[in-house]
């Protein structure tokens, strides 16, 4: 009679541990791409919030260059002068999953149709610099297309401490309508 019981015991213990270990193993299964998703959603949002940071950067240190009228580097173009210095080569040349295209600088002028004089953009008039970049969000992890993309937009203006000619012929700026952006937002 005590020998019946405790089999009983015994074998519905090792019964109900049979049962439950599996379950741990599914649920990990189904919780893990979720987590992995999180995880890499997390990364991407601070590799993107890195890149417009350096984007802004780059925006200053352009309109500033671009308002004492010097071009930094050995380039002909204060544009691509600014490009060069950007941290990472994804920023520069593109080409990744993540940003295909690069960034583009465009620096113009938005008072050009108030300005004294059609010869030249003079003290004090603004000049804006608009750094641009097509970011696709877990690009690298899905592919092309798959997610949607964000424009990361950096500006920065500034006033004129130079005059700068409007229509000289070794032209280092984009100047809105005459070089197709009317608004700098545009390809320059």
């Amino acid at each position: 009679m005590g020998r019946g019981p405790r089999q009983r015991t015994a074998g519905h213990r090792r019964l109900q541990l049979a049962d439950e270990t599996g379950v741990a193993l599914v649920e990990f299964v189904l919780v893990l791409p979720l987590l992995l998703v999180l995880l890499l959603g997390m990364i991407d949002v601070g590799k993107a919030v890195n890149y417009w940071n350096d984007e802004t950067h780059l925006a200053n240190e352009a309109a500033r260059y671009a308002a004492v009228n010097k071009n930094p580097g050995p380039q002909s173009t204060l544009n691509q002068s600014i490009l060069n210095q950007a941290d990472t080569t994804e920023l520069k040349n593109g080409g990744t999953t993540s940003l295909p295209a690069g960034e583009t600088i465009c620096i113009w002028f938005p008072n050009k149709a108030t300005l004294p004089s059609p010869d030249y953009y003079a003290l004090g008039q603004p000049v804006q610099v608009v750094v641009t970049a097509q970011y696709r969000w877990l690009g690298y992890l899905v592919g092309k297309g798959l997610l949607p993309s964000s424009t990361l937009r950096a500006t920065s203006t500034m006033r004129l401490e130079q005059p700068y000619p409007a229509n000289a012929a070794t032209n280092a700026y984009t100047t809105g309508p005459g070089a197709g952006v009317a608004d700098g937002s545009g390809t320059c």
